[in-house]
């Protein structure tokens, strides 16, 4: 191979394992370090303005007794984060947070923190069930209604001790806490292949450079 040849194929390569890595080293971080997230506040209820595509589902919430609480960011380090719509049902002990992306579209679900600790997290989409007895369930609903959605999360709540503060305070401290306790787990299995992706970008890039030590 000309040296030519030789030096676009290295930065061919090169650039592949760049891209690799600026779209998962973020996702690798999140996998070492789950409770990096934070989950910051950003508009009380009444200044909390609703994407369109959310306004159905809130709806449906509003219909069934929830209330609005705020808007906040859930922020990965290296992202810029998604923002979380939420609302909370004391009667039902539950929150419900509403959120959109352009790549999954509008999702929501419920969560109730337990006493003295753990949680509840019904989704209304799909996601796998999980439990530890007495201290974490969680799973969801594809297309689920809120209606629907919140039927199940009264099934989930049976024999468990709800814990007793559902203002936006209580909801922004729970998904803190979610993210320090059995939330990581979860974060772990998501972001396992960002992981596995950075692990081969960085080896590519080592072996590009520790080959052209030895060529030389």
């Amino acid at each position: 191979m000309s040296p030519l040849a030789e030096l676009l194929l290295t930065l061919a390569v090169l650039g592949m394992a760049v891209k690799l890595l600026l779209l998962n080293f973020w996702r690798a971080f999140l996998f070492l370090f789950p409770t990096s997230v934070r989950l910051l506040p950003e508009a009380p209820a009444e200044a909390m303005e609703l994407p369109p595509e959310l306004a159905p589902l809130a709806g449906q919430l509003r219909g069934l007794g929830f209330v609005p609480l705020g808007r906040h960011l859930e922020k990965p380090r290296f992202q810029q984060g998604t923002r979380s719509y939420d609302f909370a049902h004391p009667g039902e002990r539950a929150f419900a947070t509403l959120h959109f992306s352009p790549g999954t579209g509008p999702r929501f679900y419920l969560l109730t923190p337990l006493a003295p600790e753990g949680f509840v997290l019904t989704a209304g989409y799909q996601r796998p069930t999980f439990e530890v007895p007495g201290r974490y369930r969680s799973g969801g609903i594809a297309d689920a209604s809120a209606e629907r959605l919140l039927q199940a999360h009264r099934e989930r709540l049976q024999g468990l001790s709800p814990g007793e503060h559902f203002t936006w305070d209580a909801r922004l401290q729970a998904g803190q806490a979610w993210y320090r306790g059995p939330g990581q787990r979860e974060i772990r299995r998501q972001n396992l292949q960002g992981l596995l992706w950075t692990v081969v970008a960085l080896a590519i890039v080592a072996g590009l450079f520790l080959g052209g030590g030895r060529s030389a």
